[in-house]
């Protein structure tokens, strides 16, 4: 259920973020996605609070800065291809992460399932956008790193403040990359708003949500659970976007998703 209401605001947010590209770069809309985030959730959790070591605090800086990088590239690749081709390519990152975690038959059987669906979805993807291809592989490692990275966070029993923290860490180690394309935003109220929104219902609900589910469940047990994200973004864009996938595109799409079913 977590899952459900995190993915359906994750890709509410990233639907609403493709509306702004035509005002304002994905690069852009990336930074003030990553500010609408810090602002609530430092207000929310006011993190400075609590009692931090320096190992925490590095702990929740890299967690941060990689979840700044996987936001970025992921919403410049859906500035070049379908959303739910996207996320589907981007997920070769957690399942590489599930089945390094298991190491049984069954979890490299999920890999390859997973494997063979990105391969897929690249091929058809590389004739249209070899640059939306490279930039969600891209994000695929940053993911990788996310899991492993959130569950140590987790662990140290900071959650939701540790990821306030990383998230304000990575919004200012990236504002001098992204600022030129963020100030576009500055000529419409209406685009400042909107990336904040994209802020909150993309980072603060979904990522925050991890944070729980992730004292609860093993990395490789998180891993796996994020292969429902690639069918809720295709529902999500065919709806909203109006990107309805090919049959290729969709065979694709199910392949990653037969990764679930083998899994352990």
């Amino acid at each position: 259920m977590l899952f459900c209401v995190a993915a359906t605001s994750l890709y509410l947010g990233a639907s609403l973020a493709v509306s702004l590209f035509d005002h304002v770069p994905p690069a852009g809309v990336a930074w003030w996605r990553l500010l609408g985030a810090s602002a609530v959730l430092l207000v929310l959790r006011r993190p400075w609070r609590r009692t931090w070591t320096r190992r925490r605090v590095l702990d929740a800086c890299l967690f941060g800065i990689t979840l700044a990088a996987m936001n970025t590239l992921f919403y410049m690749s859906i500035g070049e291809i379908p959303l739910g081709t996207a996320v589907a390519i981007e997920f070769i990152g957690p399942v590489a992460v599930g089945a390094l975690g298991a190491r049984t038959p069954r979890a490299w059987t999920s890999l390859a399932f997973g494997t063979a669906g990105v391969a897929l979805l690249a091929g058809i993807e590389l004739s249209g956008s070899a640059a939306g291809v490279a930039l969600a592989l891209a994000a695929a490692c940053c993911w990788a790193l996310y899991i492993p990275l959130g569950a140590r966070v987790a662990r140290n029993g900071d959650g939701v403040d540790g990821l306030a923290i990383g998230t304000a860490v990575g919004t200012v180690i990236l504002t001098p990359l992204l600022w030129s394309a963020a100030s576009e935003a500055l000529g419409s109220l209406w685009w400042v708003l909107g990336g904040l929104s994209v802020g909150v219902l993309s980072n603060a609900v979904p990522y925050g949500l991890d944070q729980v589910v992730l004292r609860r469940v093993s990395t490789h047990q998180f891993a796996v659970l994020l292969a429902i994200l690639p069918a809720a973004a295709s529902i999500i864009g065919a709806v909203l976007l109006a990107q309805v996938p090919s049959v290729p595109e969709a065979l694709g799409v199910a392949l990653v998703a037969t990764a679930i079913a083998v899994r352990d």
